[in-house]
């Protein structure tokens, strides 16, 4: 078989399969399930071009890391063969471990097990099927390879990653304050004492990747009618498993019903194969299938749920920065209680409160830095004249409530 293919990205143009292990490894169908998950969710809600998938996520981080190494590479960075194929299967499988609409029902699936968790456990089961090829991509993405900056490519504040979700995201959401300068971006990476620096005369574009991160969260990532939508779909899930484990007949694909019949523990992953392997089974389609099928189920709750998110109508949300008092949520699950004949326990399922977070740059964390024309390496916040980077590094966070629109409140 022919594996020197080209695929037309939209983002990109021509990008190149670099080699057949990879050709292989986007075949699988652990990879291939990538394609019926999408990249942001419950976004198209808000944004009705945001239904790109983690397939074509993954496929342009692979193009960027490629051309990030061949960028290294023109400055005497000395970076093998098999080093270069290593970095680009870690970025290329670095999201392989996401659950259906991505980070939306994680802590129903699996609660408290983190998606690069998945990523790990699903790599290292695709290293056995692919007898040992993978082990120096494995060694990069769990950061334990002694070149520390091949891990930084794949995971850091400014990673390869980012690179591509930040351009791609703000492409088909057509949100343009996202829009990223990666060619210059790129072309300052350098790597002093084997860590990922960017030097001097690329501050501006740091300083722009930073402010488009920010903006992207607030418009896109941490929309509230998004996160309306998505406390919705957890709800769902939430009483899907409820009925399921308390004997009721819910029609669901195998896989799904594998994890609603069940509560998962970060200790039944590892213990258990069964769960990795139903976990690689279930994607969009999945949640949305029986989500038609859930909308005539007799609980009044669930199909009450299904029916609104299907036809879109959304749970009314209020951010704001202040504290959501204990008052409110009662008197939002009272109103709930009197006007939908439920429980007061179920009305649970009929609103949603939390907390959202943007953390545009974490300057205690792994920190970009700046390789001075000095030769003196500076954190980004540091060697930034702009004081709205240092105010970046602060994180925000903003609470919610949500509750069906039809309640007068």
């Amino acid at each position: 078989m022919n594996k020197n293919k080209i695929i037309n990205d939209p983002v990109y143009g021509f990008v190149s399969i670099p080699s057949p292990l990879i050709f292989d490894l986007i075949s699988h169908p652990y990879f291939q399930r990538l394609r019926f998950i999408r990249q942001l969710g419950v976004s198209d809600f808000v944004y009705p071009g945001a239904v790109h998938t983690r397939f074509h996520h993954a496929l342009g981080a692979l193009h960027l890391m490629g051309r990030a190494l061949e960028s290294l590479r023109q400055k005497n960075i000395e970076i093998s063969n098999e080093e270069f194929e290593a970095a680009q299967i870690a970025i290329l499988l670095h999201d392989i471990g996401h659950g259906p609409l991505s980070h939306s029902l994680e802590e129903i699936l699996l609660p408290g097990v983190r998606h690069e968790t998945l990523s790990y456990l699903l790599m290292k089961s695709l290293n056995e099927t692919f007898h040992g090829a993978l082990e120096l991509a494995l060694k990069i993405f769990r950061n334990s390879y002694q070149r520390k900056f091949f891990h930084q490519l794949v995971s850091s504040q400014l990673d390869i990653d980012r690179l591509d979700y930040l351009k791609r995201d703000s492409f088909f959401t057509g949100v343009l304050e996202g829009t990223v300068g990666i060619d210059r971006i790129i072309a300052m990476l350098n790597v002093h004492n084997d860590n990922l620096v960017v030097e001097e005369k690329g501050i501006f574009s740091i300083e722009s990747f930073l402010h488009a991160r920010r903006l992207m969260y607030w418009q896109v990532y941490l929309h509230k009618t998004a996160v309306s939508a998505e406390r919705m779909m957890v709800n769902i899930s939430r009483r899907a498993q409820y009925l399921t484990q308390a004997g009721a007949k819910i029609v669901a694909p195998d896989a799904l019903l594998f994890f609603l019949k069940n509560n998962f523990s970060s200790a039944d992953v590892n213990a258990n194969p069964a769960t990795l392997h139903n976990f690689a089974q279930l994607d969009d389609h999945d949640i949305w299938g029986a989500i038609k099928q859930w909308r005539l189920h007799p609980d009044a709750i669930l199909s009450g749920l299904c029916n609104r998110i299907l036809q879109r109508e959304l749970f009314h949300i209020q951010l704001t920065t202040s504290p959501i008092k204990k008052t409110q949520v009662e008197k939002v699950r009272e109103e709930i209680h009197e006007e939908f004949g439920v429980l007061r326990h179920d009305a649970s399922y009929l609103f949603s409160h939390g907390t959202l977070s943007n953390e545009a740059y974490v300057s205690g964390g792994q920190p970009i830095n700046i390789l001075m024309k000095s030769g003196k390496v500076v954190d980004i916040a540091e060697a930034s004249d702009l004081p709205t980077i240092q105010a970046m590094s602060k994180i925000v966070k903003k609470n919610y409530l949500c509750w069906p629109k039809n309640l007068s409140l």
